[in-house]
């Protein structure tokens, strides 16, 4: 049960928990949607950074979506998700031998997105985690009979 009641503005749990500051919410979303589609790096590439942070992030909503899927990996989505859980262990302390992984592999527009990308996720994820924000019931029933 999360900490704070639910507003009725939003579409999502996590919205409606933001829909207590309407302009943020919709801030908060449209910033989300320009950062999840494509652009320089694929959506699939950036869900699975996603599900990767989720981990490690306290948000049992956002972990409830499932864990990163290895049979959707290419070279430069495992060089991502391989940054995002050194960016997670390291607490954000990345040594430049990391950094330079990611400079063989990503242009520099494509680092800009990724870091923007693992920077907003894990905002999102922590927001989630401050506010106990909960899978709801049907999901998670869903999740396991998909198992």
């Amino acid at each position: 049960m999360t900490i704070i009641e639910k507003s009725n503005i939003g579409a999502t749990p996590f919205q409606q928990l933001l829909g207590h500051h309407p302009e943020a919410m919709e801030t908060w979303v449209r910033l989300g949607d320009v950062l999840e589609r494509d652009q320089s790096l694929t959506s699939t590439l950036k869900e699975q950074v996603r599900r990767t942070l989720a981990q490690s992030n306290g948000c049992a909503y956002c972990k409830a979506k499932g864990k990163p899927d290895s049979s959707v990996f290419d070279a430069k989505t495992s060089v991502a998700v391989g940054f995002a859980e050194a960016y997670i262990k390291l607490n954000g302390d990345v040594p430049s031998s990391i950094s330079n992984v990611l400079k063989e592999s990503f242009t520099d527009q494509e680092i800009s997105e990724l870091f923007a990308f693992i920077c907003f996720t894990t905002a999102q994820q922590h927001f989630g985690a401050l506010m106990k924000l909960e899978p709801e019931a049907s999901f998670v029933r869903k999740e396991k009979a998909d198992e």
